[in-house]
This record gives structure tokens, sequence and C-alpha cells, in this order.
């Protein structure tokens, strides 16, 4: 049973269980997804191009997968694991990437239940060596909360090249 200050405050409490993301979550898993680009990097994505990429990873757990936390029946906060293989380690690592919470969820231990679902799952696997994500630089509030989660900050940076493709002119600054 998940009780935040306010939750206690107004007499509600909020049973929060994660389970594995599913076709019907599709809408609702795209619909975070577009608004999460708009509040952490201003990005105004096409709902119809993300819409299709969930599609994509939910039919083909190969390309990822998505866990949400769900309260009352009703999805409530999500993320989606990628894998990267290292070859240094012989063992894959995840990526947590896509990971949004409802507003009226945010210092919930929403998050924190999916981290630790992960986790868990993550020390299961023979072939897992670590989890890894990236964020946004100016996101203070995530990066206490990854820390305190016991993640560090590592001396690698992320570089990237946008490619001109139908993908890359759906993203808008």
């Amino acid at each position: 049973m998940i009780r935040s200050r306010r939750a206690l405050l107004l007499g509600i409490e909020h049973e929060i269980k994660i389970r594995r993301a599913e076709l019907s979550d599709a809408a609702v898993v795209a619909d975070f997804n577009v608004r999460l680009a708009a509040e952490s990097e201003g990005l105004h994505l096409d709902p119809a191009c993300v819409a299709a990429g969930v599609d994509a990873v939910l039919r083909h757990p190969a390309k990822g997968i998505y866990f949400v936390a769900e309260s009352n029946g009703a999805v409530v906060g999500q993320l989606m694991i990628t894998y990267e293989w290292s070859d240094w380690r012989n063992a894959n690592i995840w990526w947590l990437q896509s990971v949004f919470v409802k507003e009226e969820f945010r210092r919930q231990q929403v998050f924190r239940k999916l981290f630790h679902h992960l986790e868990r799952l993550a020390r299961e696997q023979k072939d897992v060596c670590g989890l890894r994500l990236y964020m946004h630089a100016d996101n203070l509030r995530a990066r206490q909360t990854y820390e305190k989660l016991g993640m560090k900050a590592t001396r690698y940076e992320v570089f990237e090249l946008e490619l001109e493709n139908d993908a890359s002119k759906k993203l808008q600054r």
C-alpha cells in the first residue's frame, strides 16, 4: 500500500501494482510518452508516430519491454527497458527509458516500485549485468530520485548524430 503524506491528509490510499504492459495499454503508454517529451524536453511528438513505436515494442519484445504501474485498475506510471549487449561483460545492460508517472501520483513512490521490480527481475537473470538510464541534464528532481535508489552518475556522456529521415522529422523542438 502506497501512502504519501498528501494521500494520508486526503484519506486516499493507493495500492500500486506493477506488471508488464500489454497491447491494451498501448494508447495510455503512447499518451504518456507524448506528455513526457513535452514536459521534460519541450518536444512535440507526432502522436501517430509514437503510437506506432509503442505498438512495435509491445508486439516485439526484442525491441524492449514496457512495465506499467496500476492504481485501482488505471495505469499511473510506466517505464521501458531496452537492451545493450556488453562484450566486455558478456552480459546485457538494461536501459530504462520512457519513465513517466502521472502528476497526481508523483512523490508517492510509484517510480521506486517500478525500479525495484525491474531491479529484482534483472538480478534473477544470469545475463543482465546492470541497469542504466539517461536523463536530461537539467532534471534535478529525477537526479535526486535516481541517486536515492543507489544509481550513480557515470563518467560517460551521450553523443548523438541525428539522421535525416522520417523519424527525425517527427521531432519538433
